[in-house]
């Protein structure tokens, strides 16, 4: 009998631990990939212009912004196949200028990010829009109120197969750039510093 409730209570416990750890899991999942909940913020990514120059051009459909521990992203969402290589150009820029019209665009923050995504905002066959924004306005849907990095978005216009936004950030911090599949991402750290 005394080994029997023994075997009880270890399996009782044993299924609870299963429990935290399956709770914390999903809870990772539920706060984004790229996350580093609970492990380093091992920033080495630098402040120099990042592109892509080999590119198909495919619509541009959407852009959102997400939170992270170490970083705060933009994500370019691109109507093509995955693995269809899109080009980008990313790098701090002093003002950002208005494709077509060379009109300044005022973006807010202590730098500013010029980010050139090779995909136009509107259909290149119908001429109608697919990402419906206005030169000069803040991106449609992209709140960043409560970010650590980022400051504020503006449309800079889409102009010869290209889409232009100025994503202004707190100061010139280390970023990143590239693809995964149908999108393209844009990480800025929030500090310049390795922390735990």
């Amino acid at each position: 009998m005394r080994r029997l409730r023994t075997a009880l209570a270890t399996l009782v416990l044993a299924g609870a631990g299963l429990a935290a750890a399956t709770g914390a899991v999903a809870s990772e999942t539920a706060k984004g990939a790229g996350d580093a909940t609970g492990a380093s913020c091992r920033i080495g990514w630098g402040s120099r212009t990042k592109a892509r120059t080999d590119s198909e051009y495919h619509p541009l459909t959407d852009v959102r912004a997400g939170r992270h521990r170490c970083f705060d992203r933009m994500v370019f969402d691109v109507h093509t196949t995955d693995g269809h290589p899109i080009g980008y150009r990313v790098g701090y820029v002093g003002r950002l200028y208005q494709d077509g019209s060379g009109s300044a665009v005022p973006v807010t923050g202590g730098a500013i990010l010029e980010i050139r995504v090779a995909a136009p905002s509107h259909d290149p066959e119908t001429g109608g829009p697919r990402y419906p924004a206005r030169p000069g306005r803040p991106l449609p849907g992209v709140d960043l109120t409560g970010y650590r990095t980022f400051r504020d978005a503006r449309f800079g216009g889409s102009f010869e197969g290209e889409t232009l936004v100025g994503l202004g950030v707190r100061s010139r911090l280390p970023f990143r750039a590239f693809q995964t599949g149908n999108h393209v991402v844009v990480d800025v750290a929030h500090t310049w510093h390795t922390f735990r």
